[in-house]
């Protein structure tokens, strides 16, 4: 596993043997609060690179970002195939288009029950249901044995569209012999089964029902097409009009519409520039920024800084997601600015959204049709991959059949061994700006510093030959202190520099490096002294 493991996103799975590899999902994760300014994070491709030779393709599970975000960042540099269904295919041509790739590389359409031989691999799409439409299981028949990779997934005995998940064909598979299953992990810590999607609209209803006065905003998840059917058919029930707006929800619903995934109701959609057109209690918004992202829809519109919605005391915003580890404060701060301009929130998750990932009951059914050889917990934090081990546990599985792994460790299989083999490069990139690459850990060292400290510019030119101070020295601070209240500090400060050019041109010093190293040094020592802060320190030191 190059991603996925120890983490929430960036999943990506490789699956090895003699000179053949594939590849399992390519996603990205979102930066956490040490992260400043990166826009995401996606996996190291390294491995991939140096053996791009042996890769026959590149299977997706679903059109989730986790799964397909970093799919346009590997194919800038590697040309293999993508097998995915059409929906999920559908959402990545839209990144594809975006990066300017779309059209130079070969887009294989599958759907569940499709088999793909890609050199020593079988691979077959096997029907799940999940939070996205047209998700899959995928089983790799190997020269070994068979490896069951689950993606993401839940057991919905009654989805909005579509069929409930494969038992049976993933039953026949546990019967034939499953070597190694690598399982999805996320709600291993949640009891029971997971609810189904069909839980949210009767929800929906209510909503609308009881909030007929009032205009309805509706954040989810861009990708859930079932959620935003479901909105639409309540909408349509209780006479209202819907509007879209959030870049990533119109290109997915845009898909999904095309591709046959939604049926809209004639004349239920108005384009987000006319809902001043309509009453406002006529008028349900679907929106991104569930997720409190900055400069998303519902983001946009909480700050007041939305082109074509603005928040009136009398909107109903319902917040129809959970928020997702790590993102709570962003999901807070949206709250409470909503909550300050007099707009009512709605965000009882158990009410508004059910989860697309399996519970412990679901888990437990998958262990015990499949009755596998190994076991390898995947797509989860630490704690989610040893919980799920105690669960295999539970289920009959024996402590050495089950391996807890971390990002870039090679797991070997072996028709009846596997052990643990070593490492391969492995971590994780930081994007910064779109298509830009990897930002390196000098740099967020750097940003992180200038966070908390600030900047200090020593700015002054020296005559070498002379041995003299031919202008400045200046100093411009920023993140640092107000110059303008702490003048007398600033020209100590200004003191320190001057001697320390004096010191360092009378002990004979040639080297510019020597003598911005000199000055940094003793300014670096005494602004710790005056004020226990280490700002960043910068001389620019010219001749003239």
């Amino acid at each position: 596993m190059l991603g996925g493991l120890n983490e929430i996103g960036k999943n990506l799975a490789v699956i090895e043997y003699e000179e053949d590899i594939i590849i399992i999902d390519c996603g990205i994760a979102f930066p956490d609060d040490e992260m400043l300014g990166v826009d995401l994070v996606i996996p190291d491709f390294t491995y991939l690179e140096k053996n791009a030779s042996k890769i026959r393709g590149l299977l997706i599970t679903h059109g989730h970002e986790d799964h397909i975000g970093a799919i346009p960042y590997l194919l800038k540099t590697l040309n293999i195939p993508v097998y995915g269904t059409r929906l999920t295919l559908g959402i990545l041509e839209n990144k594809l288009a975006e990066h300017h790739l779309l059209g130079q590389r070969e887009l294989v359409t599958v759907s569940a029950g499709s088999v793909v031989k890609l050199g020593a691999f079988k691979c077959e799409f096997i029907r799940v249901n999940h939070s996205i439409a047209d998700s899959c299981m995928i089983a790799v028949r190997t020269p070994c044995g068979t490896i069951l990779h689950t993606g993401d997934f839940k057991l919905d005995v009654s989805p909005i569209g579509g069929e409930m998940i494969d038992l049976t064909r993933i039953g026949e598979y546990g019967k034939e012999g499953i070597l190694l299953l690598m399982c999805e992990s996320t709600n291993v810590d949640v009891p029971g089964f997971t609810p189904s999607e069909r839980k949210v609209g009767a929800s929906l209803d209510r909503i609308f029902m009881n909030h007929t006065d009032k205009r309805v905003i509706i954040a989810t998840f861009s990708s859930n097409v079932h959620r935003v059917q479901q909105i639409i058919n309540s909408s349509y029930k209780f006479g209202r009009k819907v509007a879209i707006t959030g870049r990533s929800m119109i290109n997915v619903i845009g898909a999904a519409v095309k591709l046959g995934y939604m049926d809209v109701p004639p004349g239920s959609l108005v384009d987000i520039g006319d809902i001043g057109n309509y009453p406002p209690e006529m008028l349900t918004i679907v929106t991104t920024g569930s997720q409190g992202e900055p400069m998303s829809a519902l983001y946009r519109m909480a700050f007041s800084d939305h082109s074509q919605v603005e928040l009136m005391h009398n909107d109903l915003v319902v917040l129809s997601s959970h928020a997702i580890p790590g993102n709570e404060k962003l999901v807070n701060r949206i709250i409470n600015e909503m909550y300050k301009k007099g707009v009512s929130v709605y965000h009882d998750e158990d009410v508004v959204h059910v989860s697309g990932h399996a519970c412990q009951e679901d888990l437990k059914l998958i262990h015990a049709l499949t009755k596998p050889r190994f076991f390898m917990p995947i797509h989860g934090e630490y704690h989610h991959l040893m919980q799920h081990k105690e669960l295999a546990e539970f289920m009959g599985m024996k402590p050495e059949d089950i391996f807890v792994m971390d990002i870039g460790q090679v797991l070997e299989l072996t028709p009846g061994s596997c052990k643990k083999n070593g490492t391969v490069p492995s971590g994780r990139v930081l994007v910064d700006a779109y298509g830009v690459s990897d930002i390196g850990n000098v740099v967020l060292r750097d940003r992180r510093h200038l966070a908390q400290d600030g900047l200090i510019v020593a700015v002054a030119a020296v005559d070498i030959d002379e041995q003299s101070i031919v202008s400045g020295p200046d100093l411009i601070s920023r993140g640092f202190v107000y110059a303008k209240e702490n003048e007398d500090l600033i020209e100590e400060m200004r003191d320190v520099v001057m001697e320390a050019i004096m010191d360092s041109l009378d002990s004979g010093a040639t080297d510019w490096m020597e003598l911005k190293a000199d000055v940094k040094e003793s300014l670096s020592k005494f602004v710790y002294s005056r004020t226990k802060r280490k700002p960043m320190i910068l001389p620019v030191i010219t001749s003239l």
